[in-house]
């Protein structure tokens, strides 16, 4: 199942992936913001962050305006990997390559067309392991270290 949270700067483009998976078929929950009231991102960043990392999602989708605010703050929780992308080679090689888990778009600098691009990429990708495995083991580590 996909999470997917936005803040106010990012809720119409939330609203528009959130109906292209509907309409892929896929599961999804909607972690909010659900209306253009001004909100704290860290809170929606944070909320689905931690609930991929647990394992009640597979995987998640986070917007704000830049996407930079909500790359920060997953990033921030240990097993999260979200990679900011904004071009189609990037959100391939984020799942091929950094196997991550939350895909992060900026909703006020990318286009809604792209977005569902962006989306469908990372969602088609698959992780090629091997080499990248090696790395990615490096960022744990990293993480399980204090």
């Amino acid at each position: 199942m996909i999470a997917i949270a936005s803040d106010h700067g990012g809720l119409e483009t939330k609203e528009e992936i959130k109906a292209f998976l509907q309409s892929a078929g896929h599961s999804l929950a909607d972690l909010g913001t659900n209306n253009s009231d001004s909100v704290d991102y860290p809170d929606f960043g944070i909320d689905l962050s931690r609930r991929v990392a647990s394992g009640e999602f597979e995987k998640g989708i986070l917007v704000c305006g830049t996407g930079i605010g909500m790359s920060i703050v997953a990033n921030k929780v240990p097993g999260i990997r979200a990679a900011l992308v904004g071009d189609i080679f990037s959100a391939r090689m984020s799942k091929e390559h950094n196997n991550a888990n939350v895909l992060v778009i900026g909703g006020r600098v990318t286009g809604k067309g792209l977005a569902i691009e962006l989306v469908r990429t990372w969602l088609e990708a698959k992780f090629e392991g091997g080499r990248h495995q090696k790395r990615l083991d490096k960022i744990t580590d990293l993480e399980n270290k204090d």
